[in-house]
């Protein structure tokens, strides 16, 4: 009965749901805008390229901390009032960030940022979804859906034309008048619903808060940064992820016995919920991993410029958001969760195959068309299915709360899908360049005569003997270097496939509660 009490109407509606995609927007461009000024930042404030991956570092930690205790904080001081904030602190911080001047400074400022995001995208939700109408929310879903899938794909040609037509403080400046418009707005046209009583100050779990914000901040250090500081053999790595493992060993026992927890664990006692935060998990590893995968294939393979690389993504991203609303409407008429969330996982395995085909150290951009529309028909099938199959059987609270789980363990899917194909294509990467070098014996005539005639080429434009034979070399283990990766990308796809093929079967057996029915709409918060 809230939900039905927060519907709005008219230009209040529109205002609403521009305020609340443009704050979703702010969160998940963040996200990516700054990849493409890493080397820039560099250079100004004179840090290493280590420090300055602790840009996007400090981000996601920020980030990841404060997404599980948005329902909770909502509760305590009125969603209105919580998200008002929330944009306000983004907004505050990305003015101090593009007014840094030295690395550490800027990660700090970053860290805060990230905590002032991580209600922007689940918060607006909620706004978004409860002031449309029940028959109305397939389209809010779908209003919603492109912000946050196209959103991605824009960080990075948007971050580029910045840096390419300004300078790097700029891509934080951009969110400052959008920030106070949206605050304002806030204030003026979102309401809050009715909670019950605020927890008082002594019962607040302040224990179970920081236990938190310990183990998920180290766990995503050690996912970010274990790739660049070789894993375990970094003391920092070995310590943080020690630390992560008994974080979260004392914040569970912390959350399952004292009387007002901060996140409410007990709601993982039901089945459904515990598939929908596996299949979450799943999802964001595919989703952040190929979104990852392929803008990092055609620049660095294929020599495409950042804003060439978001532009390919563009259609994906629209085919899904375009999916949403047939999705919610096939759910909201009967079809099983299930049956969507496999067939899904299907088109992403064709997807994944169909890229494993097509690679090579030349493909061309037409070639990638109908491969990533397969992938947007195929993430539109997962991503409401996975949440509504995730919650079908919780009422009342437990919804807000296995919400918050669902968006966490995407969250950290994504993190693990980005560390582990990092580190899987670095390894790959070396034992295809030991199989290729091992397989070109210079005695074979053909090698000798391939580096024979780049070795007169190089002559011919002047260079002496010696110097042309080391140019030759140079160029063969360039091309080596290329089809050792490229492979590589193709067994980053083929088992990102395998990985959703083999979900399929345990998808099938999942088992719905009878006379059980929820809401799209409240699936989605």
């Amino acid at each position: 009965m809230q939900q039905q009490s927060l519907v709005e109407y008219g230009s209040r509606r529109v205002i609403i749901t521009i305020t609340a995609i443009v704050c979703a927007l702010l969160e998940i461009v963040d996200t990516t805008i700054v990849n493409v000024a890493l080397n820039d930042m560099r250079g100004n404030l004179g840090a290493t390229m280590t420090e300055v991956g602790w840009v996007v570092t400090a981000y996601a930690i920020g980030n990841v901390i404060i997404v599980p205790m948005t329902s909770w904080l909502s509760q305590q001081f009125g969603r209105r009032n919580y998200f008002a904030f929330s944009i306000m602190l983004f907004t505050v911080f990305s003015f101090l960030c593009g007014n840094a001047t030295s690395i550490w400074e800027l990660v700090a400022f970053r860290f805060f940022q990230g905590c002032g995001g991580g209600a922007l995208l689940v918060t607006s939700q909620t706004i978004i979804t409860e002031s449309y109408p029940p028959e109305k929310r397939s389209t809010a879903q779908a209003i919603y859906g492109l912000g946050v899938i196209v959103g991605p794909t824009l960080g990075p040609p948007l971050g580029g034309y910045i840096v390419d037509h300004n300078s790097w403080p700029y891509i934080f400046y951009i969110n400052i008048p959008l920030g106070i418009i949206a605050t304002l707005l806030t204030l003026a046209f979102v309401r809050s619903p009715k909670y019950g009583e605020k927890t008082a100050a002594s019962d607040v779990d302040w224990l179970g808060i920081v236990l938190l914000a310990v183990s998920v901040g180290s766990l995503q250090y050690v996912l970010e940064r274990g790739q660049d500081e070789d894993w375990f053999n970094d003391i920092w790595i070995t310590t943080f992820a020690v630390t992560a493992v008994f974080g979260f060993f004392f914040f569970i026992w912390r959350e399952l016995t004292y009387r007002n927890p901060i996140v409410e664990l007990r709601v993982l006692k039901n089945g459904n919920l515990r598939i929908g935060t596996i299949m979450s998990f799943i999802l964001g590893f595919g989703l952040y991993g190929s979104t990852y995968i392929i803008p990092l294939y055609t620049q660095a393979t294929l020599g495409w410029t950042a804003q060439q690389s978001g532009m390919l993504m563009i259609p994906s991203s629209l085919t899904t958001a375009f999916m949403m609303p047939i999705i919610g409407q096939l759910l909201q008429r009967g079809v099983k969760q299930q049956y969507l969330v496999s067939l899904g996982m299907l088109l992403f395995f064709v997807y994944s195959l169909w890229g494993y085909k097509i690679l090579t150290p030349d493909t061309s951009q037409d070639a990638f068309f109908w491969m990533l529309i397969v992938r947007g028909v195929g993430m539109g099938m997962l991503f409401i299915p996975i949440t509504t199959l995730a919650l079908s059987t919780l009422k009342g609270k437990q919804i807000g709360q296995g919400a918050s789980f669902t968006g966490m363990m995407r969250q950290l899917g994504g993190s693990f899908g980005i560390a582990s194909i990092t580190t899987f294509m670095a390894r790959r990467q070396e034992l295809h360049r030991s199989d290729l070098v091992s397989q070109l014996n210079t005695n074979y005539q053909s090698v000798q005569n391939y580096i024979t005639g780049l070795q007169h080429s190089f002559m011919a434009k002047g260079a002496s003997f010696d110097v042309a034979l080391k140019r030759a070399y140079a160029v063969l283990e360039g091309m080596i270097y290329k089809q050792a990766s490229v492979l590589s990308y193709m067994d980053v796809f083929l088992y990102l496939g395998v990985m959703f093929l083999i979900c399929i079967p345990f998808i099938l057996f999942v088992r719905n509660e009878k006379g059980t029915k929820i809401d799209v709409s409240e699936a989605m918060h």
